[in-house]
């Protein structure tokens, strides 16, 4: 327990100079990761030193301090989040909120390679749900997209997740190129198996081999050619990400679509994105940066950080600016050091 989780209560909510309250925080844990999708890191990526990296317990501190000014959803990310040393204590110590009721929930996106090590004491910590990224069911295809990744040891995850009683949902990014033909079978795969699935168009984020502009696909096309078979729709879902919602009626299952460039999510955003170097970003899309770490490795008081915080959010821009036409990414970082 930090000395800000006593005091929670009587902290006034984190809302923006647009009258956005932020009540959702994604915190990458490192920028580390044991595939190398194509379409999100370099091949050859230079991962930060160590000393650079939060620790566990500044990671707590930054995190509890959200909680306490009415952050309700705390998202943990990457690079992928489960080959961190120690990240199940952290885990642990974040649950206590979730016991108090200062927090609605403690959920991870991760790449599900090591799921099957890890879903039971995800589950047993009140974890509730997961997002598994997941762009294609062809080991090839996989092994091409991830850099030489196992396809078999994401499913097994996945598998361990379900039976561990842990809801998942499958992220798939559409590629032109690549997944585009296999997008139905997909979606159709992970309702028959009670999964939702949730469509993401590519983002220019962070310099890569690849051409981004050959691989963007919009969602609005692929939704177009689902409707050609599929009867879709509209849904007031809401879990507190950017994604629009339809239940498909055939499979009986929900899907999303995240459309950054098609049509932007940023009239209602109510997150922010913690780095594992403690810096903050109020938007995925913009070059805006708050150096917690800064803060307190410099000593700083709760009080200091909680002023940091406050002012960040409050210089929250208004929406992002992705345009995938661009010969260089709208953001020079990587998604990885985000926070996926």
């Amino acid at each position: 327990m930090t000395p800000y989780d006593a005091s929670r209560a009587q902290a006034p909510p984190l809302v923006d100079a647009f009258g956005r309250t932020v009540t959702y925080l994604r915190v990458s844990v490192t920028d580390r990761c044991d595939l190398r999708c194509a379409y999100c890191m370099a091949e050859h990526m230079t991962f930060l030193p160590k000393a650079e990296v939060l620790s566990l317990e500044e990671l707590d501190r930054i995190a509890s301090t959200f909680v306490g000014l009415g952050v309700r959803k705390l998202r943990l990310t990457g690079g992928e989040p489960l080959v961190r040393k120690g990240f199940m204590t952290l885990v642990e110590g974040l649950s206590r909120h979730l016991r108090s009721g200062a927090l609605e929930e403690l959920t991870l996106t991760t790449n599900g390679t090591r799921l099957a090590e890890f879903a039971e004491d995800l589950a047993r910590l009140g974890v509730r749900r997961i997002n598994v990224s997941l762009d294609t069911l062809k080991p090839d295809l996989f092994r091409r997209l991830t850099r030489g990744g196992d396809l078999g040891k994401v499913l097994a995850g996945i598998e361990a997740a379900r039976a561990a009683g842990l809801a998942v949902k499958i992220n798939a990014v559409a590629l032109k190129d690549d997944n585009a033909a296999e997008l139905p079978e997909l979606v159709a795969w992970a309702h028959e198996r009670g999964l939702d699935a949730t469509l993401i168009e590519t983002m220019p984020l962070g310099e890569i081999e690849a051409d981004r502009t050959d691989q963007y696909l919009s969602l609005r096309d692929v939704r177009r050619e689902l409707e050609s078979f599929w009867t879709l729709e509209d849904i007031p879902l809401n879990t507190g990400g950017p994604a629009r919602y339809v239940r498909i009626a055939e499979t009986g299952g929900r899907l999303g679509f995240i459309t950054p460039l098609s049509h932007n999510f940023c009239e209602a955003c109510n997150r922010v994105r913690l780095t594992c170097t403690g810096t903050l970003h109020t938007c995925l899309g913009r070059e805006d940066a708050t150096d917690l770490r800064a803060v307190l490795r410099a000593g700083g008081s709760d009080a200091d950080l909680v002023a940091a915080i406050r002012a960040a959010v409050d210089a929250k821009p208004k929406g992002h600016d992705f345009q995938i036409g661009r010969t260089a990414p709208a953001l020079a970082r990587h998604m990885s050091t985000t926070g996926g």
